[in-house]
């Protein structure tokens, strides 16, 4: 490389690695924050609701983060596209093809699989279903439902095509129950308003009795077979206050829906999402009634289907200054590398000014040696100084004219040259008058 260009190279690097701090100072603050892909779930199902809610009151309070909306079909595609690396944030449901890379951000919702019998009903408990018929609630979610009961039923041995499903209006369970045909409803909802306080409804209304549910007494070992439940205790008239059904602490199933994010999804944005969904829950719950269900993950819970993301937990473990703890990491691990660059340009640049400024102190030097040496030179000594003097001098001038040349050293190194060059002539004198 010609020596002229080593020190344009360096002052463009540095040029250009100020413009690109600049171009990313100016991209952080005017830019979104975060730009995430999020599976909205089964149309008109509850858990597509509460996102709605959420990616609307995140864009108010958020300006910064922009949510994009993929809808899927069902919730089986919901976590194949969260597998599939084409969504940040997935809706699931534990016990629906959970996704194989997903960790836990929040719960959004827990619903009690209860299966409803009629008052004074002989079935005792999921074998007794066998060659019964029973009514399946009409919704965007009951063929998960269905796939739960069969489930169920796989537990106590019980062929899945040996139990007829009839899918019914929510209003038109009760009075099927009544004519007989139908001997049980399934009902998966939450605790409080939903399906399983509906159908409980229409059965107690068509039946003039209130309805009673089917024990899971074998949850516990249920859900060690099929992790997509949990158990639950269903307390006394959690569906129906009066008369209360149950009628008494009942043991039950439940799944839960969550909002789950990827295992590579970094723990400073998984942390950032939750705080958002658990500072917000308030405003959430007075826009939809789905906000109120939302809780956080178990972190105590043992071999869970979904593991709470570590980012999340540790902000649930020690709450915000975990969270600006871990972002301050990242700060570090960005602006440490970035601080030793700027450091190294700046010894580069140094070692090259150096470099440069004893050029030309050895420049300037060669200057007088010449001039010395000019004194006592003969005639072949005299010419070739004068050739050396002529490309020092040709030399000053090209530093000098590409900035190569400090402007404090010019005073300098004219000195030296008009010293040499009256050194030169005086002795180009001596030698005419011998």
């Amino acid at each position: 490389m010609p020596k002229g260009h080593a020190p344009r190279l360096v002052f463009w690097v540095a040029v250009l690695l100020f413009a690109l701090a600049a171009a990313l100072s100016l991209f952080y603050y005017l830019s979104p924050r975060a730009t995430l892909r999020i599976t909205t779930g089964p149309a008109m199902s509850p858990a597509q609701r509460t996102i709605s809610t959420f990616i609307h009151v995140v864009s108010g309070s958020h300006p910064f983060i922009r949510i994009e909306e993929v809808p899927v079909a069902d919730l089986s595609a919901s976590a194949k596209a969260l597998e599939d690396r084409k969504v940040n944030l997935a809706i699931v449901r534990t016990d629906v093809a959970p996704p194989s890379n997903g960790q836990t951000i929040a719960i959004l919702r827990r619903d009690v699989v209860a299966i409803v019998l009629p008052h004074g009903s002989p079935i005792k408990d999921a074998a007794g279903l066998a060659r019964k018929t029973i009514a399946v609630p009409e919704g965007a979610l009951q063929t998960e439902n269905q796939h739960a009961l069969d489930d169920i039923l796989a537990y106590f041995d019980v062929p899945a095509a040996s139990v007829k499903r009839l899918v019914l209006p929510l209003g038109e369970i009760g009075p099927a129950m009544r004519a007989g045909r139908v001997a049980a409803a399934l009902a998966v909802g939450p605790i409080g308003p939903g399906q399983a306080v509906d159908v409980v409804a229409s059965i107690a209304k068509a039946m003039k009795s209130p309805p009673q549910l089917l024990p899971m007494d074998q949850a516990d070992a249920l859900v060690k077979r099929f992790p997509g439940f949990e158990s639950v205790d269903i307390p006394e008239g959690t569906f129906k206050a009066h008369p209360p059904v149950p009628d008494d602490t009942v043991k039950g199933l439940a799944v839960t829906y969550r909002l789950v994010a990827p295992f590579s999804m970094l723990n400073v944005v998984a942390g950032a999402i939750g705080r958002s969904i658990f500072k917000t829950k308030a405003k959430l719950a007075a826009l939809s009634p789905g906000g109120t269900q939302i809780e956080a993950p178990d972190l105590d819970a043992q071999n869970p289907l979904l593991p709470v993301h570590p980012g999340v937990a540790a902000y649930l473990a020690s709450g915000d200054q975990s969270f600006f703890d871990s972002f301050q990491q990242y700060l570090y691990i960005i602006g440490i590398p970035l601080s030793l660059l700027g450091s190294l340009v700046a010894v580069l640049l140094g070692l090259w000014n150096n470099r440069r400024l004893v050029q030309d102190q050895n420049r300037v030097f060669r200057l007088l040696t010449l001039a010395d040496e000019a004194l006592t030179a003969d005639s072949a000594g005299l010419e070739r100084i004068e050739t050396e003097f002529r490309g020092l001098v040709a030399d000053c001038v090209n530093k000098l004219a590409d900035g190569e040349t400090a402007a404090d050293q010019y005073p300098v190194s004219s000195l030296a040259i008009d010293h040499a060059r009256r050194s030169i002539e005086r002795r180009k004198d001596g030698l005419r008058a011998a």
